[in-house]
Parts: C-alpha cells; structure tokens; sequence
C-alpha cells in the first residue's frame, strides 16, 4: 500500500475531499500512484493561524520536552524506514536501499537535533556600572514557512523541522508534490510523537502560488528553501521586500580535480558510484571533472568502466543500482546536455540517450573533449552526466573550478598534504571535501557561498537561522 496522502493543518490530516487534486507518478513504469490533495486559500489561512497560536506556547516549551519529541521521532523513523523507503523508491524513483539509508540517516538529524536544542545558551555581559545586569537571550524567530525539494524529500524536510521545533519556533512547510510521501510520513511520526497541534503543518500546491502567500503572510517570519538558484532568488527578493530572515540552500555544479597523484583507480571508483547516486539528481553531485594531463587516459578508462558496468532499473529491484529520472521532463534536459556536447566537438565516450523501456530512464553517460563554455560545463545537469575535461596548470583548474557563481561543494582527489591544503583554502565552495565525501553529516554545516545559498542547514549554525537575540539590560 502506497502513502495515503493529506494535508496535515493544526493537527488533523485532511483529504482531498472537495479539494483540487495532482496525480502522483511512478517514474519507474509511468503509472498514477494517487492523488495529492492541494492547499485552498483557506487552508493556507488554517495553517498560518494554527502555527500563529501554537507559538504562543511552544516558543516557552522546555527544551527537554523538544528534545524528547525528537529523540521519539528518530525511533519512529528507524521503525518505519522500510516502508518509507519502499513508499520513496515508488514516487522519487532512487534504488531501494538509498531510500532507505535516506530515513535511517534523518534519525541520525533527529537524534543530534534532540540533543543540541537542549544547548541553546544566552549569555551575562559585564556591566561598567555594578548596579546593571546585562543578558543576551536567543529567542525563537516565530512562524517560519520551509519549501523543500523533490530528490531528498524525507532528508530536506526533516532538516528543516528539526531546527524550527528545536529552536522554539512553528512551521508551515510545502513539499514536493512529486514525491510527496516522505513529508507524509515525518509528519505521522511527529503525531505519534506527540507534538502539539499546530507547531507542524504540512500543505501542498501549486509552487509559486503557495510560497508567494506565505512569504507574504505578516504571521510568517523566517523562510527556508531548498531548490534552484532561480526560483531561490525570486524567494529571497519577496522575503527580503518584507525584512524577514532567510536560509537559502541553492543549486551547485560542483567541481572535482583530480591531481596527478592521485590515487586513480579509488578516485574514479568512488566518483562513479557518487555520480549515479539518485540518477546525479543531487545538488552536491560532481558534475564538472578537471583531470590532470598525466592520468586523463587512465582515469577516462576507469571511470567510464565503472559506470559501463552500472545496473539500471526500476528501485525496487534489488540489483538496480541507479533508478529512473523523477520527471519525465528531465529527459529532453538530459538530451540538449548531450546535443550541446557533440555540437562542440564533443565525444560521447559512453551513454548519451534516453533508455528505450517504460519510465523515465537516462544512460549514465561520459562526455569528453569539451571546451569550457558547453552547456553541460556552465549549468547544473542534475542527472547521471559527467563531463571529463584535462588540466595541465593545478593554477589554472583552479581558476577554471571557481569560474561560475555557483559554490555549493567541491572535491579534489590528491596524496599531497600541501596540495589539500591550497585546495581548501582556495577552492571557492561552502563545502569542499579531499579524497572523499563527507558533507551531509548532521553534526557538520551544510551550506553554500555565492549563487549557491545563504545560511547553513546543518551544523550547530544550523539553528543561528531559526533564532533572535535579544539584549536585556535593567538596574
């Protein structure tokens, strides 16, 4: 049985009875799932009101009684990760077991966050005149509204959730109407956890239509996305036009320089099976390769065997390794990569075509020869494409690593201690990772500098977006 799918205001799960409706789609074979009922003005309304009132009393909860929320939360989601994984692979797309590993990992952010909520300290500032008292307090924000992507649907939103409810604050939180039963599903284990009506509310519909009202909504004070550079933009000028404060985790094209030290064959291994993960729909994917002149050939060769050799099929299968594109959009995006590519003298050395078979499937697929400026090299493909290009100059690849706006996570591949410590300090990321990955750990920030975000979602400065200080001083 698939997710029953709802609206979730105030407490209450609400269906799509008298509700306009949106099919949800399998991108494994193309078939209806069910129907996702979408948010009416005036559940908007209901939502808003809701979270305004539970603040009223959850901004003065006991940070234990957060935490133990949390901590049952992160239970729950250990318990139930085989079913909500099944119920991802079915509506995202990706293989089975990174659905699951996708849930166990989130009680991971929920544990850590049940922990650290519990250490949201002020501070007593030394007064000149011994008669005063100064105290700095860290206060919730308030109503904060979240908008979180299709491609890590349980990941994003419990981020998002976690830091809100620890912090203090009410959330009204849009998910993705694409792959909608994740969100379900953290919001039937908060129920059960007990929180209180109204500090979590979920609601879906037509994106733009929904962000604009909230973001608009004087009850809502903090706004966090997940999502592209585009719409992320647009989010933060509308937020910013009514001073509220904004996390803003955006799209990247994350370069990857591998230098001749390298330890080839482990850098094109570990590479190949990060790239296909989630079919490349992941914004931390390596998506721009800077291979150094002596091991280009050798590391062309490893790599393009390892994805060669890749099982791609519908996630429920236990031997697939890489599932079908979430939208059926995406293949014609996938498709103008390659036909760029090989317009510029390009070489498609492996893939390049849609998989002829129900669903939305892409190839893995390598692409050589390429001059800076080709499309695949200048915007985020989100999908299984890896372009390989030489580097002579670790100056220049450098250079060329920081050319675009974007600057969500870097890697480098090197044995040269004084080599990963250029990288760095000198590769212009929110996040760089040397000779493996290891960027979405709760414990660590998770963030991006210049077009690729503003604010961490991970970290202890995970919870600086959701809080306000406030100076007390009295005599």
């Amino acid at each position: 049985m698939y997710q029953h799918l709802a609206l979730y205001i105030n407490g209450q799960f609400l269906d799509g009875q008298g509700r306009q409706t949106q099919a949800v789609i399998n991108p494994a074979n193309g078939s209806t799932l069910d129907q996702l009922p979408l948010a009416s003005q005036a559940d908007l309304d209901a939502a808003l009101s809701a979270a305004q009132a539970a603040f009223k009393s959850w901004r003065h909860s006991s940070p234990m009684d957060r935490s133990a929320i949390l901590r049952k939360v992160a239970e729950l989601s250990r318990e139930r990760a085989q079913e909500i994984g099944r119920n991802l692979t079915l509506d995202q797309g990706k293989p089975l077991a990174e659905a699951v590993g996708e849930i166990m990992s989130c009680a991971d952010h929920a544990d850590w966050h049940a922990e650290e909520c519990r250490r949201i300290y002020g501070r007593v500032i030394p007064a000149r005149n011994p008669k005063v008292q100064q105290l700095v307090l860290r206060e919730p924000i308030g109503v904060c509204a979240a908008f979180t992507p299709w491609n890590f649907p349980y990941n994003q939103a419990i981020r998002k959730i976690c830091a809100a409810i620890g912090a203090g604050c009410t959330i009204i939180l849009k998910g993705p109407e694409d792959s909608p039963s994740a969100v379900m599903a953290i919001a039937q284990a908060f129920h059960d956890a007990g929180l209180p009506p109204g500090v979590l509310n979920i609601v879906w519909g037509i994106p733009q239509e929904v962000s604009d009202y909230l973001i608009r909504s004087p009850i809502v004070r903090k706004v966090s996305f997940t999502g592209s550079v585009p719409v992320g933009k647009q989010l933060a000028a509308l937020a910013g036009a009514h001073m509220k404060r904004i996390t803003m985790e955006l799209g990247g094209h994350s370069p990857v320089l591998v230098l001749p030290d390298a330890d080839v064959a482990r850098a094109a291994r570990q590479l190949a099976r990060f790239k296909i993960r989630n079919a490349g729909q992941v914004c931390i994917s390596p998506t721009r390769f800077y291979i150094h002149d002596d091991i280009y050939t050798q590391f062309v060769d490893r790599f393009t065997e390892e994805l060669a050799n890749v099982k791609v099929g519908d996630g429920l299968d236990p031997d697939t390794q890489m599932g079908p594109l979430a939208h059926e959009r995406r293949i014609p995006m996938m498709q103008k990569f390659v036909d760029n590519a090989r317009s510029l003298g390009g070489k498609v050395v492996l893939g390049g075509e849609q998989i002829k078979r129900d669903g939305f499937f892409f190839s893995p697929t390598v692409l050589t020869d390429l001059p800076d400026d080709a499309l695949v090299m200048t915007e985020e493909p989100f999908g299984p494409i890896a372009p390989l290009t030489r580097y002579h100059d670790l100056d220049d690849a450098i250079a060329r690593a920081n050319s675009l706006p974007y600057g969500l996570s870097a890697y480098a591949f090197t044995q040269s201690l004084q080599a990963a410590h250029r990288l760095g300090t000198e590769l212009e990321s929110g996040m760089v990772n040397i000779n493996h990955f290891g960027s979405s750990l709760p414990e660590t920030p998770f963030g991006g500098v210049k077009d690729s975000g503003i604010g961490s979602e991970g970290g202890t400065e995970t919870f600086d977006g959701y809080l306000v200080t406030k100076f007390v001083t009295q005599i």
